[in-house]
């Protein structure tokens, strides 16, 4: 079964979905070995069961071995019995008693099939020698034992004891216990069984996240000339402990968002999963305190949002702590940091430090000199922080306003197109506005004062007594007229 995701943007949403691979019935069923030897008494009673080696099919479900069956015989028949993992035994079933000095050996044809279509099957030679005494097999004490073991238990540790009598005496009634040919090599190397005391151990790494249960066939061997075998089951389950830590997963098209997205828009998908079970499974998830974000919980994963506005200029980028903890004992945890970045809007207009600006000209300035820079700030950034300058007055003085000044758009410079006068104009104001490259745009304006300062440019001119080409007129003073007597007033004017 192979697992996949699928993420979708604009909504952003993911969906899980299986492959599963399925099995087609190519590889017939075949035996370890080319013959099964078995060794049994004359003694035997009719019902005794032998079990016999197992076919091994790589196919699963009904293409596996599905039956076996063997050559037609007087003396024997085949059973089998299916475990509670799905495995088939099969057992050589005694129907008739055995008489070694009649016929001492026989040869069966043993055959499995499986269930696929079309069906395969595969075959191995049954050889039995039919020896004298010893006819009695061990027995256990339980037709199945079961038991439990924590996943972490240290090599060694013991699971749990089999116990098998054998009513005959002497070597006949001496047992060693081993595991059968049905147990798998994994089980063998997973657990050990004591040959003399039964006792079954831990011999190898346990992992529960692995396999939860484990199933094993053990037997009981006598010592006889003849060795007569008892079969017994033992079901083991493995107990969890808090050994994985949870695992977090962040689905997201990008982790970058808008300062002006209302609160609740969502901004990730996070996945925090926890292999063990129980308790030890079950995991909690929290983000730091006093930030702009918080964790919504969905069906089987978290949604990371906004809970209020967000403000660019104020923090640009945020590094959120995600922790993850599960409810074990000592509990596990992990954390990841995602890195969110707050991209700006045109929210900020610009603007100037001072709403009104006086600048001073000397007259007769000389035409496209600067005669003052003035600058506007705006908080946001790239294109909506571009300014651009302008005036927004189109005359001064019932003249166009390219007349006297001009302003560079880009860096606020203003130029003087015309040699003031200050005889002819003294000060005059127009309005500058800063207008930046948003959508929509935004824009602020401050007050310019333009003041002409005087030059001693212009000499005194006589305005009285009236002057005639260079020369005063002549002033009449009587005989009569004594001292302090106003002959004229001489007057001067200087622009």
């Amino acid at each position: 079964i192979i697992p996949f995701e699928i993420v979708l943007e604009s909504p952003l949403e993911v969906y899980r979905g299986k492959i599963e691979i399925l099995d087609v019935n190519d590889n017939p069923p075949t035996f370890p070995h080319g013959s099964i030897a078995l060794q049994i008494s004359e003694a035997s009673a009719p019902g005794v069961r032998f079990r016999l080696e197992s076919a091994e099919d790589p196919d699963n479900g009904i293409n596996t071995v599905a039956a076996y069956t063997i050559s037609s015989s007087e003396h024997f028949s085949l059973k089998t019995q299916k475990t509670e993992d799905g495995f088939i035994i099969a057992e050589l079933l005694l129907e008739k008693s055995l008489d070694r000095e009649l016929q001492s050996s026989f040869q069966l044809l043993l055959t499995a099939t499986d269930g696929g279509t079309p069906q395969m099957s595969g075959t191995t030679q049954i050889r039995i020698n039919v020896l004298d005494i010893n006819d009695n097999p061990p027995v256990f004490d339980h037709d199945i034992y079961r038991g439990s073991i924590s996943e972490n238990s240290a090599k060694g540790i013991s699971v749990l004891k089999v116990k098998a009598h054998d009513v005959d005496e002497g070597l006949n009634g001496k047992i060693s216990y081993s595991f059968s040919d049905v147990a798998v090599l994994k089980v063998r190397n997973l657990f050990s069984l004591d040959p003399d005391t039964g006792e079954i151990r831990v011999g190898g790494h346990l992992d529960f996240e692995e396999t939860k249960v484990y199933y094993l066939d053990v037997q009981a061997i006598d010592h006889g000339s003849v060795a007569m075998t008892g079969h017994s089951k033992v079901l083991i389950k493995v107990m969890d402990v808090n050994d994985n830590a949870p695992e977090i997963q962040v689905t997201s098209a990008s982790n970058k968002i808008p300062e002006n997205a209302p609160p609740g828009t969502l901004i990730t998908l996070i996945n925090v999963m926890d292999r063990d079970a129980g308790e030890n499974g079950q995991v909690r998830c929290s983000l730091p305190k006093n930030i702009p974000f918080k964790l919504q919980t969905a069906s089987d994963h978290y949604k990371l949002i906004t809970s209020e506005m967000l403000d660019r200029e104020a923090i640009s980028q945020y590094n959120v702590a995600i922790s993850a903890w599960d409810l074990g004992s000592p509990s596990l945890s992990a954390n990841i940091t995602i890195q969110i970045t707050i991209s700006d809007v045109n929210d900020n207009a610009p603007w100037f430090a001072e709403s009104s600006y006086n600048v001073y000209v000397m007259e007769n300035n000389a035409p496209g000199a600067s005669i003052f820079t003035i600058s506007a700030m705006d908080a946001d950034i790239e294109q909506n922080c571009y300014v651009s300058y302008s005036f927004v007055d189109n005359h001064i003085e019932n003249l166009p306003v390219s007349t006297y000044i001009s302003i560079n758009a880009i860096n606020g410079t203003i130029y003087g197109f015309h040699s003031f006068d200050y005889e002819e104009l003294k000060h005059f104001q127009i309005q500058v506005q800063a207008r930046d490259a948003g959508v929509p745009p935004l824009s602020s304006s401050a007050m310019l004062n333009v003041i002409i300062l005087d030059q001693n440019d212009n000499a005194p001119i006589f305005v009285s007594p009236p002057v005639q080409s260079g020369s005063a007129a002549m002033e009449i003073v009587p005989r009569s007229a004594g001292q302090g007597y106003l002959v004229t007033k001489i007057m001067a004017t200087d622009a």
